[in-house]
Protein backbone atom coordinates (compact mmCIF):
# COMPACT_ATOMS: atom_id res chain seq x y z
CA UNK A 1 0.00 0.00 0.00
CA UNK A 2 1.40 3.25 -0.98
CA UNK A 3 -0.65 5.51 1.64
CA UNK A 4 1.72 5.28 4.34
CA UNK A 5 2.81 7.26 7.67
CA UNK A 6 5.44 8.64 8.32
CA UNK A 7 7.61 10.20 11.29
CA UNK A 8 9.38 13.52 10.11
CA UNK A 9 10.97 16.78 12.61
CA UNK A 10 11.92 19.90 12.69
CA UNK A 11 14.98 21.53 14.63
CA UNK A 12 15.27 23.99 16.76
CA UNK A 13 19.01 25.40 17.43
CA UNK A 14 20.04 21.76 16.62
CA UNK A 15 21.55 20.01 13.72
CA UNK A 16 19.10 18.01 11.00
CA UNK A 17 20.33 14.27 10.22
CA UNK A 18 20.12 14.13 6.73
CA UNK A 19 18.34 10.63 6.34
CA UNK A 20 15.91 9.67 3.74
CA UNK A 21 11.81 10.15 4.12
CA UNK A 22 10.45 6.48 3.80
CA UNK A 23 7.37 6.15 2.10
CA UNK A 24 6.43 2.78 3.58
CA UNK A 25 7.66 3.12 7.36
CA UNK A 26 7.96 5.59 10.13
CA UNK A 27 11.48 7.07 10.07
CA UNK A 28 12.49 9.68 12.86
CA UNK A 29 14.54 12.49 11.65
CA UNK A 30 15.17 14.61 14.09
CA UNK A 31 13.79 16.50 17.33
CA UNK A 32 11.76 19.21 17.97
CA UNK A 33 12.46 21.52 20.99
CA UNK A 34 9.74 23.22 23.48
CA UNK A 35 10.42 25.72 25.83
CA UNK A 36 9.66 24.26 28.86
CA UNK A 37 6.38 25.42 30.34
CA UNK A 38 4.71 26.06 27.15
CA UNK A 39 2.03 23.75 24.57
CA UNK A 40 2.09 25.96 21.51
CA UNK A 41 -0.84 24.91 18.78
CA UNK A 42 1.96 24.75 16.06
CA UNK A 43 0.87 25.60 12.47
CA UNK A 44 2.36 23.07 10.04
CA UNK A 45 3.36 23.25 6.92
CA UNK A 46 4.68 21.25 4.39
CA UNK A 47 6.47 23.53 2.11
CA UNK A 48 6.86 22.02 -1.37
CA UNK A 49 4.75 18.80 -1.22
CA UNK A 50 1.46 18.45 -3.64
CA UNK A 51 -1.51 19.94 -2.29
CA UNK A 52 -3.23 17.78 0.93
CA UNK A 53 -0.76 15.62 0.77
CA UNK A 54 -0.09 16.40 4.24
CA UNK A 55 -2.77 14.19 6.20
CA UNK A 56 -2.62 15.78 9.65
CA UNK A 57 0.52 16.64 12.40
CA UNK A 58 0.81 16.68 15.87
CA UNK A 59 3.51 17.16 18.53
CA UNK A 60 4.23 15.13 21.13
CA UNK A 61 7.04 14.21 23.66
CA UNK A 62 8.85 16.96 21.39
CA UNK A 63 8.79 15.12 18.72
CA UNK A 64 6.56 16.26 15.64
CA UNK A 65 4.23 13.34 13.43
CA UNK A 66 3.66 13.97 10.08
CA UNK A 67 1.48 11.73 8.05
CA UNK A 68 1.84 12.09 4.60
CA UNK A 69 -0.65 10.49 1.85
CA UNK A 70 1.87 8.87 -0.24
CA UNK A 71 -0.66 8.53 -3.40
CA UNK A 72 -0.48 12.04 -3.75
CA UNK A 73 3.50 11.98 -4.13
CA UNK A 74 3.71 12.33 -7.97
CA UNK A 75 7.21 13.63 -8.00
CA UNK A 76 9.87 11.82 -5.08
CA UNK A 77 12.84 14.10 -6.65
CA UNK A 78 11.06 17.50 -5.55
CA UNK A 79 12.59 18.12 -1.71
CA UNK A 80 10.54 19.84 1.24
CA UNK A 81 10.84 21.06 3.96
CA UNK A 82 8.83 20.82 6.78
CA UNK A 83 7.03 25.01 7.99
CA UNK A 84 6.16 25.62 11.64
CA UNK A 85 4.41 28.30 13.18
CA UNK A 86 3.54 29.03 16.92
CA UNK A 87 1.48 32.19 17.99
CA UNK A 88 3.08 34.00 14.64
CA UNK A 89 6.64 33.19 14.93
CA UNK A 90 8.05 31.02 12.51
CA UNK A 91 10.29 28.01 13.97
CA UNK A 92 13.44 27.38 11.76
CA UNK A 93 14.99 24.43 10.92
CA UNK A 94 19.02 24.37 11.52
CA UNK A 95 21.70 22.42 9.64
CA UNK A 96 20.18 20.92 6.13
CA UNK A 97 17.05 22.01 5.51
CA UNK A 98 15.70 19.78 2.76
CA UNK A 99 14.29 17.14 3.42
CA UNK A 100 13.89 14.24 0.77
CA UNK A 101 11.66 11.23 0.13
CA UNK A 102 12.73 7.60 -0.51
CA UNK A 103 10.87 4.46 -1.28
CA UNK A 104 11.49 1.52 0.79
CA UNK A 105 12.31 -1.58 -2.07
CA UNK A 106 12.82 -4.08 0.50
CA UNK A 107 13.91 -4.42 4.23
CA UNK A 108 13.74 -6.80 6.89
CA UNK A 109 10.77 -9.10 7.26
CA UNK A 110 9.35 -8.29 3.95
CA UNK A 111 8.08 -11.52 2.45
CA UNK A 112 9.28 -13.05 5.70
CA UNK A 113 13.10 -12.70 4.89
CA UNK A 114 15.56 -11.83 6.92
CA UNK A 115 17.53 -9.47 5.06
CA UNK A 116 18.00 -7.89 1.73
CA UNK A 117 21.47 -6.66 -0.15
CA UNK A 118 23.85 -6.45 -2.86
CA UNK A 119 21.70 -3.66 -4.97
CA UNK A 120 21.79 -3.75 -8.79
CA UNK A 121 19.62 -1.24 -10.62
CA UNK A 122 19.11 -0.38 -14.61
CA UNK A 123 16.93 1.47 -16.76
CA UNK A 124 16.08 -0.47 -19.66
CA UNK A 125 15.51 0.91 -23.35
CA UNK A 126 11.48 0.88 -22.75
CA UNK A 127 11.99 2.92 -19.88
CA UNK A 128 11.12 0.42 -16.67
CA UNK A 129 13.75 0.52 -13.80
CA UNK A 130 14.88 -3.24 -13.19
CA UNK A 131 16.04 -3.67 -9.54
CA UNK A 132 18.33 -6.68 -8.49
CA UNK A 133 19.42 -8.04 -5.01
CA UNK A 134 20.33 -10.90 -2.51
CA UNK A 135 17.12 -12.14 -0.78
CA UNK A 136 19.18 -13.56 2.25
CA UNK A 137 16.44 -15.25 3.81
CA UNK A 138 17.81 -16.62 7.00
CA UNK A 139 20.17 -13.89 7.94
CA UNK A 140 22.14 -10.94 7.17
CA UNK A 141 25.49 -13.28 5.94
CA UNK A 142 27.19 -13.84 2.57
CA UNK A 143 27.54 -16.70 0.56
CA UNK A 144 27.17 -19.76 2.03
CA UNK A 145 23.65 -19.65 2.97
CA UNK A 146 19.93 -19.83 1.58
CA UNK A 147 20.41 -17.01 -0.47
CA UNK A 148 18.33 -16.00 -4.23
CA UNK A 149 18.64 -13.39 -6.09
CA UNK A 150 15.31 -11.01 -6.43
CA UNK A 151 14.05 -8.60 -8.94
CA UNK A 152 11.60 -5.98 -8.47
CA UNK A 153 10.44 -3.11 -11.33
CA UNK A 154 9.19 0.48 -11.91
CA UNK A 155 7.23 1.31 -14.53
CA UNK A 156 6.98 5.16 -13.23
CA UNK A 157 10.57 6.08 -12.52
CA UNK A 158 10.66 4.36 -9.02
CA UNK A 159 8.01 5.75 -6.99
CA UNK A 160 5.53 2.50 -7.21
CA UNK A 161 7.35 -1.00 -7.72
CA UNK A 162 6.08 -4.48 -8.75
CA UNK A 163 5.92 -7.44 -6.73
CA UNK A 164 9.13 -9.30 -5.82
CA UNK A 165 9.63 -12.35 -8.27
CA UNK A 166 13.08 -14.59 -7.93
CA UNK A 167 15.57 -14.82 -10.77
CA UNK A 168 18.03 -17.15 -9.84
CA UNK A 169 17.39 -19.74 -7.26
CA UNK A 170 19.38 -23.01 -7.32
CA UNK A 171 17.08 -25.08 -5.39
CA UNK A 172 18.53 -28.57 -3.83
CA UNK A 173 21.26 -28.73 -6.84
CA UNK A 174 23.29 -32.31 -6.10
CA UNK A 175 20.80 -33.56 -3.48
CA UNK A 176 21.86 -30.63 -0.89
CA UNK A 177 19.63 -28.30 1.37
CA UNK A 178 18.79 -24.95 -0.40
CA UNK A 179 21.50 -23.25 2.98
CA UNK A 180 24.16 -24.92 0.75
CA UNK A 181 22.98 -23.79 -2.72
CA UNK A 182 22.85 -19.99 -1.99
CA UNK A 183 23.54 -17.53 -5.09
CA UNK A 184 23.86 -13.57 -4.79
CA UNK A 185 25.81 -10.76 -5.47
CA UNK A 186 24.06 -9.61 -8.75
CA UNK A 187 25.00 -7.47 -11.35
CA UNK A 188 22.92 -6.64 -13.95
CA UNK A 189 23.38 -5.48 -17.77
CA UNK A 190 21.02 -4.02 -20.26
CA UNK A 191 22.38 -4.99 -24.15
CA UNK A 192 21.61 -1.83 -25.73
CA UNK A 193 21.18 -3.19 -28.94
CA UNK A 194 19.09 -6.16 -28.31
CA UNK A 195 17.14 -5.03 -25.13
CA UNK A 196 17.97 -8.04 -23.70
CA UNK A 197 18.70 -7.76 -19.70
CA UNK A 198 21.95 -10.14 -18.61
CA UNK A 199 21.86 -11.27 -14.78
CA UNK A 200 25.01 -12.58 -13.36
CA UNK A 201 25.76 -14.10 -10.06
CA UNK A 202 27.56 -16.22 -7.86
CA UNK A 203 26.24 -20.05 -7.25
CA UNK A 204 28.22 -21.53 -4.19
CA UNK A 205 27.40 -25.25 -4.08
CA UNK A 206 28.34 -27.32 -0.79
CA UNK A 207 30.76 -26.22 2.01
CA UNK A 208 28.74 -25.34 5.45
CA UNK A 209 25.95 -23.00 5.97
CA UNK A 210 27.24 -20.02 7.26
CA UNK A 211 30.71 -20.08 6.37
CA UNK A 212 31.99 -17.63 4.10
CA UNK A 213 32.88 -19.41 0.78
CA UNK A 214 35.24 -16.49 0.35
CA UNK A 215 37.53 -18.26 2.28
CA UNK A 216 36.54 -22.01 1.39
CA UNK A 217 36.43 -21.46 -2.57
CA UNK A 218 39.16 -24.36 -4.23
CA UNK A 219 40.29 -24.45 -7.68
CA UNK A 220 39.69 -26.20 -10.73
CA UNK A 221 36.12 -25.51 -12.91
CA UNK A 222 33.49 -27.84 -11.30
CA UNK A 223 30.67 -26.72 -8.60
CA UNK A 224 32.03 -28.86 -6.31
CA UNK A 225 35.36 -27.44 -6.43
CA UNK A 226 34.84 -23.41 -7.03
CA UNK A 227 31.75 -21.53 -7.23
CA UNK A 228 30.08 -20.39 -10.45
CA UNK A 229 29.71 -17.62 -12.38
CA UNK A 230 26.22 -17.94 -13.16
CA UNK A 231 24.18 -16.22 -15.76
CA UNK A 232 20.33 -15.66 -17.20
CA UNK A 233 18.60 -13.32 -19.58
CA UNK A 234 15.60 -11.92 -20.10
CA UNK A 235 13.68 -10.71 -23.45
CA UNK A 236 10.33 -9.43 -21.56
CA UNK A 237 11.84 -6.64 -19.94
CA UNK A 238 12.29 -8.35 -16.66
CA UNK A 239 9.74 -9.58 -16.32
CA UNK A 240 10.56 -13.72 -16.55
CA UNK A 241 14.23 -15.09 -16.42
CA UNK A 242 15.87 -17.89 -18.28
CA UNK A 243 17.92 -20.58 -16.75
CA UNK A 244 21.14 -19.96 -15.22
CA UNK A 245 24.23 -21.52 -16.64
CA UNK A 246 27.71 -21.08 -15.75
CA UNK A 247 29.98 -19.34 -17.71
CA UNK A 248 33.17 -20.67 -15.36
CA UNK A 249 34.61 -22.85 -17.82
CA UNK A 250 34.99 -19.85 -20.26
CA UNK A 251 36.70 -16.97 -18.06
CA UNK A 252 38.44 -18.96 -14.78
CA UNK A 253 41.90 -20.05 -15.19
CA UNK A 254 42.00 -23.38 -13.46
CA UNK A 255 44.68 -21.91 -10.52
CA UNK A 256 42.05 -19.18 -9.51
CA UNK A 257 39.66 -19.73 -6.89
CA UNK A 258 36.78 -17.87 -6.18
CA UNK A 259 35.88 -15.94 -9.27
CA UNK A 260 32.63 -14.13 -9.86
CA UNK A 261 31.18 -10.80 -11.11
CA UNK A 262 31.40 -7.13 -9.63
CA UNK A 263 27.89 -6.27 -8.51
CA UNK A 264 26.09 -3.49 -9.59
CA UNK A 265 26.09 -3.33 -13.16
CA UNK A 266 27.38 -3.62 -16.61
CA UNK A 267 27.62 -1.49 -19.78
CA UNK A 268 27.52 -1.95 -22.89
CA UNK A 269 30.17 -0.22 -25.19
CA UNK A 270 29.82 1.94 -28.13
CA UNK A 271 30.35 -0.66 -30.43
CA UNK A 272 28.18 -3.09 -28.88
CA UNK A 273 30.60 -4.83 -26.50
CA UNK A 274 29.32 -5.75 -23.35
CA UNK A 275 31.47 -5.42 -20.46
CA UNK A 276 30.96 -6.60 -16.57
CA UNK A 277 33.23 -5.69 -13.77
CA UNK A 278 34.81 -8.77 -12.81
CA UNK A 279 36.72 -10.02 -9.86
CA UNK A 280 38.75 -13.03 -8.80
CA UNK A 281 41.14 -14.66 -6.48
CA UNK A 282 44.72 -15.66 -7.18
CA UNK A 283 45.71 -19.41 -5.40
CA UNK A 284 46.93 -17.50 -2.37
CA UNK A 285 43.57 -15.71 -1.84
CA UNK A 286 44.68 -12.42 -2.97
CA UNK A 287 41.81 -10.75 -4.71
CA UNK A 288 42.06 -9.03 -8.40
CA UNK A 289 39.75 -6.61 -10.30
CA UNK A 290 38.97 -6.66 -14.07
CA UNK A 291 36.40 -7.00 -16.60
CA UNK A 292 34.80 -9.67 -18.35
CA UNK A 293 33.37 -8.45 -21.86
CA UNK A 294 31.16 -10.35 -24.88
CA UNK A 295 31.31 -8.87 -28.51
CA UNK A 296 28.26 -11.49 -29.44
CA UNK A 297 25.76 -10.26 -27.11
CA UNK A 298 26.41 -12.74 -24.06
CA UNK A 299 26.98 -16.20 -26.08
CA UNK A 300 30.87 -16.31 -25.27
CA UNK A 301 32.57 -14.13 -22.65
CA UNK A 302 36.23 -13.51 -22.29
CA UNK A 303 38.88 -12.33 -19.70
CA UNK A 304 42.36 -11.22 -19.38
CA UNK A 305 44.38 -9.75 -16.61
CA UNK A 306 43.16 -7.82 -13.02
CA UNK A 307 43.54 -3.90 -13.21
CA UNK A 308 44.80 -3.45 -9.78
CA UNK A 309 45.76 -6.72 -7.35
CA UNK A 310 44.34 -6.44 -3.54
CA UNK A 311 41.33 -5.00 -5.09
CA UNK A 312 37.26 -6.34 -5.09
CA UNK A 313 34.39 -5.07 -5.49
CA UNK A 314 34.61 -2.76 -8.97
CA UNK A 315 32.11 -1.08 -11.52
CA UNK A 316 33.29 -0.17 -15.26
CA UNK A 317 32.26 2.86 -17.49
CA UNK A 318 33.61 4.00 -21.30
CA UNK A 319 34.90 7.30 -20.98
CA UNK A 320 34.93 8.08 -25.00
CA UNK A 321 35.34 4.59 -27.53
CA UNK A 322 37.01 2.18 -26.71
CA UNK A 323 38.72 3.63 -23.11
CA UNK A 324 37.20 1.37 -20.19
CA UNK A 325 37.56 2.96 -16.39
CA UNK A 326 37.21 0.61 -13.82
CA UNK A 327 36.80 2.01 -10.04
CA UNK A 328 37.51 -0.39 -7.90
CA UNK A 329 37.21 -1.25 -3.78
CA UNK A 330 40.71 -1.38 -2.56
CA UNK A 331 41.58 -3.03 0.32
CA UNK A 332 44.76 -1.23 1.22
CA UNK A 333 41.96 1.46 2.87
CA UNK A 334 43.72 4.52 0.56
CA UNK A 335 40.75 5.69 -1.43
CA UNK A 336 39.23 4.06 -4.83
CA UNK A 337 41.65 2.60 -7.66
CA UNK A 338 40.99 3.85 -10.62
CA UNK A 339 42.41 2.77 -13.72
CA UNK A 340 41.34 2.77 -17.61
CA UNK A 341 41.90 0.66 -19.99
CA UNK A 342 42.09 0.94 -23.97
CA UNK A 343 42.71 -2.71 -25.37
CA UNK A 344 39.53 -4.36 -23.19
CA UNK A 345 41.83 -5.57 -20.06
CA UNK A 346 45.26 -6.25 -21.81
CA UNK A 347 46.71 -3.91 -20.12
CA UNK A 348 45.84 -1.38 -17.74
CA UNK A 349 47.43 2.17 -16.14
CA UNK A 350 46.14 4.12 -12.68
CA UNK A 351 44.18 6.88 -13.79
CA UNK A 352 45.18 10.17 -12.08
CA UNK A 353 42.49 9.97 -9.71
CA UNK A 354 43.49 7.07 -8.61
CA UNK A 355 43.04 6.40 -4.67
CA UNK A 356 41.77 9.88 -4.16
CA UNK A 357 37.90 9.44 -3.60
CA UNK A 358 37.86 8.45 -0.14
CA UNK A 359 35.83 5.07 1.20
CA UNK A 360 35.80 3.00 4.14
CA UNK A 361 36.47 -0.18 1.86
CA UNK A 362 33.00 -0.91 0.36
CA UNK A 363 31.23 -1.01 -3.03
CA UNK A 364 30.72 1.99 -5.04
CA UNK A 365 28.48 3.16 -8.19
CA UNK A 366 29.80 4.75 -11.26
CA UNK A 367 27.49 5.85 -14.11
CA UNK A 368 28.29 7.81 -17.31
CA UNK A 369 25.73 10.58 -18.18
CA UNK A 370 27.03 12.25 -20.84
CA UNK A 371 30.74 13.01 -22.54
CA UNK A 372 33.05 13.85 -19.93
CA UNK A 373 30.36 13.73 -16.88
CA UNK A 374 30.14 10.91 -14.57
CA UNK A 375 28.50 10.50 -11.45
CA UNK A 376 30.02 8.63 -8.49
CA UNK A 377 27.89 6.92 -5.15
CA UNK A 378 29.20 5.81 -2.12
CA UNK A 379 29.67 6.16 1.87
CA UNK A 380 31.86 9.35 2.08
CA UNK A 381 33.84 8.22 4.98
CA UNK A 382 37.56 7.04 5.62
CA UNK A 383 36.33 4.78 8.03
CA UNK A 384 32.62 4.05 8.43
CA UNK A 385 29.95 2.63 5.84
CA UNK A 386 28.07 6.49 6.38
CA UNK A 387 27.44 9.66 4.44
CA UNK A 388 26.09 8.41 1.76
CA UNK A 389 26.48 10.69 -0.99
CA UNK A 390 26.19 11.33 -4.92
CA UNK A 391 29.25 13.12 -6.67
CA UNK A 392 29.55 14.71 -10.23
CA UNK A 393 32.42 15.37 -12.70
CA UNK A 394 32.58 17.14 -15.55
CA UNK A 395 35.99 16.04 -16.68
CA UNK A 396 36.08 12.31 -16.91
CA UNK A 397 36.68 11.79 -13.45
CA UNK A 398 39.73 13.96 -12.74
CA UNK A 399 37.82 15.87 -10.45
CA UNK A 400 34.56 15.82 -7.92
CA UNK A 401 33.36 19.32 -8.62
CA UNK A 402 29.74 18.64 -6.97
CA UNK A 403 27.90 16.63 -4.78
CA UNK A 404 25.01 15.48 -2.60
CA UNK A 405 24.85 13.63 0.56
CA UNK A 406 21.87 11.97 0.92
CA UNK A 407 22.16 9.84 4.09
CA UNK A 408 23.71 10.69 7.18
CA UNK A 409 23.05 7.88 9.06
CA UNK A 410 24.99 4.37 8.79
CA UNK A 411 24.07 0.59 7.02
CA UNK A 412 26.10 -1.68 4.87
CA UNK A 413 26.02 1.48 2.19
CA UNK A 414 26.13 -0.21 -1.27
CA UNK A 415 24.44 1.27 -4.31
CA UNK A 416 23.96 1.62 -7.78
CA UNK A 417 23.02 4.63 -9.57
CA UNK A 418 21.01 4.48 -13.01
CA UNK A 419 19.71 7.45 -15.64
CA UNK A 420 15.28 7.62 -15.29
CA UNK A 421 15.10 9.94 -17.28
CA UNK A 422 17.67 13.23 -19.04
CA UNK A 423 17.51 15.30 -16.11
CA UNK A 424 16.93 12.65 -13.16
CA UNK A 425 19.14 9.50 -11.60
CA UNK A 426 17.80 7.53 -9.46
CA UNK A 427 20.17 5.46 -6.55
CA UNK A 428 19.19 1.87 -5.11
CA UNK A 429 21.40 2.05 -1.98
CA UNK A 430 21.57 0.15 1.02
CA UNK A 431 20.44 3.36 3.64
CA UNK A 432 20.30 3.83 7.28
CA UNK A 433 16.63 3.42 7.11
CA UNK A 434 15.67 0.42 4.75
CA UNK A 435 17.62 -2.40 3.47
CA UNK A 436 17.57 -1.31 -0.26
CA UNK A 437 16.04 2.27 -0.39
CA UNK A 438 15.44 4.26 -3.79
CA UNK A 439 15.59 8.02 -4.42
CA UNK A 440 15.17 9.92 -7.09
CA UNK A 441 17.63 13.19 -7.65
CA UNK A 442 16.93 16.03 -10.40
CA UNK A 443 20.85 16.47 -11.25
CA UNK A 444 20.46 20.04 -11.16
CA UNK A 445 20.35 19.44 -7.27
CA UNK A 446 24.08 18.10 -7.17
CA UNK A 447 26.02 20.74 -6.09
Amino acid sequence: MFLLSLLLSVAVQVHHRQVPVVLDRDVAIARVEIPEGENPSWRIKACGLPSRALRSASVRDGQLYVNIDGSRIKDLAKPFRICLKAKGVEVQESGIREHRLAVSVRTAGDDGVAAYRIPGLVTTKKGTLVAVFDIRRNNSHDLQGDIDVGVRRSVDGGRTWGPMTVAMDMGEYGGLPQDRNGIGDPCILVDEVTGDLLLFAAWAHGGKAGEFSWWNAGSGFEPAETPQLMMARSTDDGLTWSTPVSLTRQVKRAPWRFTFQGPGRGVTMADGTLVVPFQHQEPDRTPGSGIMYSKDHGATWTVHEWAKINTTESQVVELEPGVLMLNMRDNRKTGRAVYVTRDLGRTWEPHPSDGTLVEPVCMASLLKIGPGRLLFSNPADAKERKNITVRLSTDGGLSWQRELLLDEGTGWGYSCLTLIDKKTVGILYESSQAHLTFQAIKLKDIQ
